[in-house]
């Protein structure tokens, strides 16, 4: 017999009503959530593959850049589920100059960046906000700022009914709670987050997606805050020291099924389903970060020794490989500020990159032109590689397996 996972009221929308759904406070239970079935095995694998990409964090040459690159990588793929045209190479050269072809739709990405920022910051200070309702509100509203949807009460709960489907009632696929039952339905949700519920983080995390999913408290940006606090409360948990694993991407891979599993939970109380689709989508996500680990580390490294044995090679151009991880699209005026240099000294450091076939032009334009680390960009989003970088990317896993070994020793 189904599970209850909670209860309808009538509620109206456009002059009809219809029932929301008032969702129960976390734990699931009558009967209680099973992870001793099948979800087990899924559970173990999930783990192991968090591990590695714990390990991937601590071999790669800067954690830092590895986190600005999955960051980004993130923000856009979330912002892609819900309809955002941008590229990666569309954000980084906007970070670089300020301009793109697709304004709204990096500026979109961008605020994605500065929420998971913003909140990350105030998790690390002593005295920050913790992970609560207060928080994701105030992420909530550097999403949506000055984008589309930025009318509709950026950074707080909802004021109105809302619904999941197409533009009116008769579409409707899922009617969240109503807007007076929002605020106690977040209040639950935190609560459960800061109780000593046993259930093991990875898990946690999963269902407390659900919940945050169900009781979809803002107007529009639901699904961007509920991937973040997923990355958050991994965090928080101190499953991952730093926010390595993303899962966007392997959502946007299976976004039916996710659907489906969500779908299943409220009408069905399908938990353990829930459960086991989103363990196999951290197992991806992790081995994803993993891959990536070693593509850029084997790139970076091979560069690195082309543009070490590059005759005319020049110490800024050294000091501007060494920040490309960071600002893969640069201009002139740029680097000059990166390095503190003067303006002939970066022109120098990015011709001579150039000459290494390391950057590369990203337009035409004979003014106010930018550069591109495009093989990084290329590797960080899983492009293909050269024949070049595959065998080195050979070289590098060999030695990556047997780091990890002797540190999982």
């Amino acid at each position: 017999m189904p599970r209850t996972t909670g209860t309808y009221r009538p509620t109206a929308i456009a002059g009809r009503t219809v029932d929301a759904f008032l969702p129960a406070p976390l734990p699931p239970a009558n009967p209680p959530l099973d992870l001793a079935g099948p979800v087990a095995p899924l559970l173990q694998e999930a783990q192991a593959a968090i591990e590695r990409l714990r390990l991937a964090g601590q071999l790669v040459p800067s954690i830092d850049w590895f986190i600005y690159g999955f960051v980004r990588k993130e923000a856009l793929i979330s912002s892609q589920i819900e309809g955002t045209q941008a590229t990666l190479e569309d954000v980084f050269e906007f970070e670089a100059t300020e301009r793109s072809d697709r304004p709204d739709d990096v500026e979109e990405v961008c605020n994605y960046v500065a929420a998971l920022t913003y909140a990350r910051r105030e998790l690390a200070r002593p005295k920050g906000v913790p992970i609560s309702t207060r928080l994701l509100c105030e992420a909530h509203k550097r999403l949506m700022r000055g984008v589309r949807g930025a009318n509709k009460d950026s950074g707080s709960l909802r004021k109105v009914q809302n619904w999941i489907g197409g533009r009116g009632p008769d579409s409707i696929r899922f009617v969240p709670p109503p807007p007076d039952a929002v605020a106690d339905a977040m209040h639950e949700l935190d609560r459960w987050i800061h109780s000593d519920d046993p259930i093991d983080p990875l898990v946690k995390a999963g269902l407390a997606h659900v919940q945050f999913e169900t009781i979809h408290p803002f107007l529009d940006g639901n699904g961007r805050i509920g991937r973040l606090l997923i990355a958050l409360l991994l965090e928080h948990w101190g499953v991952l020291d730093e926010p390595l694993l993303y899962i966007s991407a392997a959502i946007r891979r299976e976004q039916a099924a996710y659907y489906e599993r969500l779908a299943a939970v409220r009408t069905d109380g399908d938990w353990e389903g829930w459960t086991a689709f989103f363990l196999r989508c951290v197992r991806v996500a992790a081995d994803d970060g993993v891959a990536v680990a070693t593509r850029l580390s084997a790139l970076v490294s091979e560069d690195r020794k082309r543009l070490a044995r590059l005759p005319g090679a020049t110490l800024g151009a050294v000091q501007l490989f060494d920040i490309l991880p960071e600002h893969p699209v640069v201009t002139a005026p740029l680097v000059q500020d990166l390095l503190k240099a003067s303006a002939p000294t970066a022109r120098r450091s990015i011709a001579v990159l150039q000459n290494a076939g390391i950057l590369s032009v990203t337009t035409g334009k004979l003014r106010d032109r930018a550069f591109i680390y495009r093989e990084y960009v290329k590797s960080l989003t899983g492009d293909d590689r050269s024949e070049r970088v595959a065998s080195s990317m050979d070289r590098v896993n060999a030695r990556f397996g047997q780091a990890m070994k002797r540190l999982s020793e």
